[in-house]
């Protein structure tokens, strides 16, 4: 059995998940008003994509909150800030940044993990969504133009 220092703090990990939360809802959401507000050819090649992303980020938002019930915490219902801007590269530049600063909410809620099997399947799950928007930050990036592709 792992020794105190080792262990999971519930605590620590409640609140620092529902900072990333905070984060997490403004994800969905933002994608949402992005795909749903773009016209012209931005509309046509990113729309479908940013809607999947968003779809993503719910069923994420989904995931940290079972995690924070789990630790008997109560789930965030605040909602980082949005924004909506008309042009379509200011969009996908505030996606960027929004998705930048959730992985590193993410990231500081791996801190309090520990070694238990519980905190090794949260550190996993935090992982987990880390790698799925980096993915999406890439992508995003590409579309802006903003990231080479090699």
């Amino acid at each position: 059995m792992p020794d105190q220092e080792e262990r999971l703090d519930e605590e620590l990990a409640v609140k620092k998940l529902n900072a990333a939360l905070e984060q997490q809802y403004r994800s969905a959401l933002q994608y949402s008003v992005v795909a749903a507000s773009l016209l012209g050819v931005e509309a046509q090649a990113l729309g479908e994509k940013l809607k999947d992303f968003g779809d993503e980020e719910l069923s994420g938002a989904r995931e940290l909150i079972e995690k924070i019930i789990s630790f008997n915490g109560a789930p965030t219902v605040n909602v980082a800030k949005l924004e909506f801007h008309a042009d379509a590269m200011e969009s996908v530049e505030w996606l960027v940044q929004c998705e930048e600063e959730v992985v590193e909410a993410l990231q500081e809620a791996i801190e309090p993990t520990g070694r238990e099997g519980r905190s090794e399947a949260l550190e996993h799950l935090l992982e987990h969504q880390i790698m799925r928007k980096q993915h999406q930050i890439d992508f995003l990036k590409r579309a802006a133009g903003t990231q080479s592709p090699l």
